[in-house]
């Protein structure tokens, strides 16, 4: 037996306190890792809270860990002890259905979920499938790359996924958490970056972070401004807009790609997909292949996201500072 150390909530929206845990033997295809930081997501906030009805309790949220393997089942491939990796939202998938056998493993329809069903992150040690460990490259600022895992690999799937080309423009709407890495991956994709943003006052520092222009989302001369530009547009946000007004900016062939969790349905007017042969699509993360891809990308362009580190004994205060809206831009925490 293995007594983990751990911070978890009893109850919806409740307080992070400490907690143990013990787990059975280590399965032989599974990899133990020491945690020693871990990104706090909103889906973090939206599980603690239960928003989407499947959280049990005791709950122990993290799913962008950053670690060191200290221990290896005897079916394991590939990893070592002492080796550095990540692991995401995805803990294990079945590795034998259609699309572990395609590399979409992420697509896996008994994929498991690193905070769902399972005890996750903001702990000193977690356990997953050794094919969901992915190992870190040499040189990546572990500090900064726990948020990789899961808003990273999220927002630069749809490049891929979108054949998004370097001669493309490109738009992002919301630049939080997620909107602040697309628009670093997708101004070293080499692309022209429009973001969409509502408030004025992040102009500079919009521009500072990799987009070409912003443009006032509730301006509607900004839009017409320009209407028919745009090859491809990434929704990060979670909440209602006016989707239409976002679809007359796309060019014919144009692509409206969400990753933005918005619970309510999305109103889509026919028309104005069918007249440009525009679409509009959604994806999650990404396969353990795609994330190895995108933190080699990450090193080589020295891109991470904006962090603000706290210990994991100030569990709370990060994610009251996250609720209000305070965080610039994702919340790491050290253990």
């Amino acid at each position: 037996m293995t007594t983990v150390n751990a911070y978890a909530a009893t109850e919806a929206n409740g307080q992070l306190k400490p907690f143990q845990y013990q787990l059975d033997g280590l399965g032989g295809e599974e990899v133990a890792i020491k945690v020693h930081y871990c990104g706090m997501c909103h889906s973090d906030l939206s599980m603690l809270k239960n928003e989407w009805g499947m959280t049990q309790y005791p709950f122990v949220p993290g799913h962008e860990i950053v670690g060191e393997i200290i221990e290896l089942g005897n079916g394991v491939k590939n990893l070592n002890i002492g080796d550095l990796v990540g692991l995401g939202w995805f803990s294990a998938s079945c590795m034998f259905c259609d699309q572990c056998m395609d590399g979409s493993h992420h697509l896996c329809n008994t994929a498991e979920q690193t905070i769902v069903g399972r005890h996750g992150g903001f702990a000193d040690y977690v356990r997953c499938h050794w094919s969901w460990a992915t190992l870190l490259p040499k040189g990546i600022d572990l500090s900064k790359a726990g948020p990789l895992l899961c808003g990273g690999i999220t927002v630069f799937n749809p490049i891929v996924l979108s054949g998004v080309k370097p001669t493309d423009k490109v738009g992002v709407i919301g630049i939080g958490g997620l909107g602040h890495m697309a628009l670093k991956f997708l101004r070293n994709w080499g692309c022209e970056v429009v973001a969409f943003s509502s408030n004025p006052d992040k102009k500079e520092q919009i521009l500072s972070m990799g987009a070409h222009q912003v443009i006032n989302s509730r301006d509607p001369k900004e839009l017409e401004q320009i209407a028919g530009s745009l090859n491809f547009i990434l929704n990060t946000t979670n909440v209602t807009l006016d989707w239409n007004s976002y679809l007359t900016t796309l060019a014919p062939k144009g692509k409206l790609h969400s990753v933005g969790a918005v619970l309510e349905p999305m109103a889509i007017p026919a028309f104005s997909l069918i007249g440009g042969e525009k679409s509009v699509g959604g994806s999650p993360l990404g396969s353990p292949a795609l994330t190895r891809t995108m933190l080699e990308f990450c090193v080589r362009h020295d891109i991470y996201p904006t962090v603000e580190e706290f210990p994991m004994e100030q569990v709370n205060e990060a994610v009251k500072h996250m609720e209000e809206g305070k965080a610039r831009f994702r919340i790491v925490l050290k253990v």
